[in-house]
């Protein structure tokens, strides 16, 4: 079976949004029409509580998009976004929710960041996602949302290195672009064996 897995089409993630990726509603419609096209429908929501320590607000004197080392590794430090309950959390309006077979929500672990639908930040503590697809039968994924080189890609090589067959519609998803973070991931995503179209 063939899933869809939409990454994190939240109103943070969207223009006005704390976290804005441009263009971001942009795709909303473009997933909402390959819907039906899919075996099954898997939505991941980033679901932080408020004090998260990936916010650079939780780290005296750090700025939004500061990096720092975190126990698990490098982590960018964010402007406050996806708090638990708020609208920002929220999934875009128009975005078919009532669609979907299972919402995997990430990130609500205060001590660590969740990039991937697959696993947090430290690469080892697993979200349940991977036996979700496996007792469903899914062998194939294919991934769109925000951002393509954050949560996008993180999902998508863990997907690839988990053995599932991993496909990205670049057109149905949009990116930050920090630092060249973008043709990083689009080359860390090709290394993996994602197909990129």
């Amino acid at each position: 079976m063939h899933a869809l897995l939409v990454i994190d089409v939240q109103n943070d993630f969207c223009p006005g949004g704390a976290l804005a990726v441009a263009g971001g509603n942009e795709i909303v419609q473009g997933i909402n029409g390959i819907m039906p096209e899919f075996g099954a429908v898997i939505l991941s929501q980033d679901w932080h509580p408020a004090g998260h320590s990936s916010f650079a607000s939780s780290h005296d004197g750090a700025s939004p998009y500061d990096l720092t080392q975190m126990p698990y590794g490098p982590q960018v430090l964010w402007p406050d976004h996806c708090i638990q309950g708020s609208g920002g959390a929220a999934f875009h309006d128009d975005l078919l929710e009532g669609r979907a077979d299972l919402i995997v929500r990430k990130g609500f672990n205060p001590a660590i960041d969740s990039y991937s639908a697959f696993f947090e930040n430290d690469h080892s503590t697993p979200t349940g996602l991977e036996g979700y697809l496996h007792t469903r039968g899914i062998t194939q994924v294919t991934l769109v949302g925000l951002a393509l080189d954050f949560c996008v890609n993180f999902s998508a090589v863990d997907a690839a290195k988990l053995g599932f067959d991993v496909t990205v519609r670049q057109d149905l998803c949009r990116a930050i672009d920090l630092d060249g973070s973008l043709d990083g991931a689009l080359a860390g995503m090709t290394a993996a064996g994602v197909t990129l179209i």
